[in-house]
């Protein structure tokens, strides 16, 4: 499977991550998070194969995360109703957010990043 990135164009670390990418040489597909938002499935896919806290997938810095008073929220609901929330809003996704067969990686940690793109 080729690695997939999902970024927002307007976002300055999703242009920063691509650029870095592009640079490396690295073969990608780019999904627009906005657009093709991932699916609960997928969500819930990437998550468990990440091994990382769910709350790690949200953009917790995003307007859409704070007009819905997520911080509050989300230590209340199931991780079911999180995925759901999730694959509801494209903007409510940490990005850019990596997925490849050797790990995935919200955000861009260009590190963790090379080492995934590399395995």
């Amino acid at each position: 499977m080729k690695p997939i990135i999902l970024c927002y164009d307007k976002c300055t670390t999703c242009k920063k991550a691509l650029k870095w990418v592009e640079e490396m040489g690295c073969d990608v597909i780019i999904r627009p998070v906005k657009e093709e938002n991932p699916t609960a499935d997928e969500l819930k896919q990437w998550h468990e194969k990440s091994g990382l806290p769910l709350k790690r997938f949200f953009n917790t810095s995003g307007n859409r995360y704070k007009e819905l008073n997520l911080k509050d929220k989300l230590p209340e609901m199931s991780e079911e109703e999180q995925y759901e929330l999730l694959a509801s809003d494209g903007m409510l996704v940490k990005r850019p957010l990596l997925v490849a067969e050797s790990g995935i990686c919200p955000g861009f940690q260009q590190g963790q990043w090379e080492k995934i793109l590399n395995g």
